[in-house]
């Protein structure tokens, strides 16, 4: 079994221990989030959807997921 090494990055607040190769969109999977439904910043960038599944998360990343809610 290899060993994968591992990073931190912090979402929403949170700090979260994952794989060093583990892709945005892959997180964004994981966690189960519509990406229809949301804005993805990273390191105070907004991260346009088309480019997620090439973006590999660095050691201390910094992801703020938004949802959007409808009202009125």
């Amino acid at each position: 079994m290899r060993n994968i090494k591992k990073i931190k990055i912090k979402i929403n607040g949170k700090i979260k221990t994952v794989d060093n190769q583990l892709k945005l969109h892959q997180l964004i999977n994981k966690l189960k989030i519509p990406t229809n439904k949301v804005a993805i910043e990273l390191n105070r960038e907004i991260i346009n959807k088309k480019i997620i599944n090439k973006v590999k998360l660095k050691n201390n990343d910094v992801i703020e997921i938004v949802h959007f809610i409808g009202g009125g």
